[in-house]
């Protein structure tokens, strides 16, 4: 190992290891009893070089499961595809659909609940602040990886019309179980961000406070009102967000010119 504080090379060399395929993606890294055996260190030590992976988010920690190498590869997201008109029917939501065109294996932890509107959901729905709105959450992994986090807020009374007010999981989607039922989404304002995560989304999300992330903001309206408002989080680092406008026929000479497909991974440089 190189020069330098006991904890900054021990980083270096498990770096080394993971970029050389010792550890492989989905691997487990030994604990930090077990590190600090190996290099003879203090728990401490091994602990602090550990973080320092996470904060360079080649790992992340599973409370059930340790220490995780992280896959090195980029999802691309086509986050216009699920509301294109021509969408073929399915039984799998758009993520899913995504992470198996990409070969990874999708699952989520899914919670809904009825709660006031604050003001900034209310501004976004065009709701009274206080008044009821159903808050869909799911939080997505890939091969058991934390990948991103979702939260979509609805008026409450179109909740309860269109039948997403389950506390369930809906494996369609919502968007689709919104147009069965009469409400179908016609226009989409989209914004995205890049910002550092909070203390609660680096927790969420497996990544260390202050990990760019990418914070996608969808709203959805049909002709006589605003039907939700989706917040997606995920590592920018392992994410990229693409928008393909005009018809299928235009947008497949697009994709055979470039080479490629929605959710095919990239490796990272």
């Amino acid at each position: 190992m190189a020069d330098g504080p006991t904890y900054l090379r021990i980083a270096d060399l498990l770096r080394e290891e993971i970029r050389a395929g010792t550890w492989k993606p989905g691997d487990r890294l030994p604990s930090h009893s077990e590190l600090a055996g190996r290099m003879q260190v203090s728990i401490t030590t091994a602990r602090n070089a550990i973080q320092i992976l996470v904060a360079e988010n080649l790992v992340y920690t599973a409370t059930s499961r340790g220490t995780i190498v992280r896959s090195q590869e980029v999802l691309e997201s086509v986050v216009t595809d699920h509301i294109r008109p021509d969408r073929p029917t399915s039984a799998h939501d758009i993520f899913s659909e995504i992470a198996r065109a990409a070969n990874r294996e999708p699952a989520k932890e899914f919670s809904t609940r009825m709660e006031p509107a604050d003001p900034q959901v209310a501004r976004w729905l065009g709701v009274r602040e206080d008044s009821w709105v159903l808050a869909r959450t799911v939080v997505q992994y890939l091969d058991n990886e934390p990948w991103s986090w979702e939260v979509s807020f609805y008026p409450r009374d179109l909740a309860e019309a269109a039948g997403i007010d389950s506390p369930h999981d809906i494996p369609e989607g919502t968007t689709r179980r919104l147009a069965d039922r009469g409400h179908g989404e016609t226009a989409h304002r989209d914004t995205v961000v890049a910002r550092p995560a909070s203390t609660d989304e680096a927790a969420v999300l497996g990544v260390a406070p202050g990990t760019v992330l990418l914070d996608h903001l969808r709203i959805g309206a049909n002709h006589e009102r605003v039907t939700r408002a989706t917040r997606h989080r995920c590592p920018a680092g392992r994410n990229r967000l693409a928008y393909q406008l005009g018809d299928a026929a235009g947008t497949a000479v697009i994709a055979r010119t470039l080479g490629i497909a929605p959710g095919t991974p990239v490796s990272v440089p």
